[in-house]
């Protein structure tokens, strides 16, 4: 069976960084792409960025593209999300996600496997 477990989360003041880290275990990590999600509260869930398999293919969305980049070391099965810039809406538990395909998908239904969030808070 998968197990994701996120790391790196906390409080940062706006401007601020942090580095969000996804070690994964049970099947074949290289094998999958993979996703970071994000959901505040009273909202649903949103996506923020994904990865393909081999990290060739990556996208953000809108909200945090030129701050946030992700990035995966298939050596080590762990999934990163540096976050730059950092603003308070921003605010959200944060999830890593297993897709079931190898390919890059920006949809909730394409991921089969979720971590337990991380919790990002950013003040102002």
């Amino acid at each position: 069976q998968v197990q994701l477990v996120e790391s790196g989360g906390g409080l940062v003041q706006a401007g601020g960084s942090l580095r969000l880290s996804c070690v994964a275990s049970g099947r074949t990590f290289s094998r999958y792409a993979m996703g970071w999600f994000r959901q505040a509260p009273g909202l649903e869930r949103e996506f923020v960025a994904a990865i393909s398999y081999t990290g060739g293919t990556t996208g953000y969305a809108d909200s945090v593209k030129g701050r946030f980049t992700i990035s995966r070391d298939n050596a080590k099965n762990t999934l990163y999300l540096q976050m730059n810039s950092l603003k308070p809406e921003d605010t959200a538990v944060y999830y890593c996600a297993q897709s079931s395909r190898g390919r890059y998908s920006d949809s909730r239904l394409e991921y089969d496997y979720w971590g337990q969030g991380t919790q990002v808070t950013v003040s102002s």
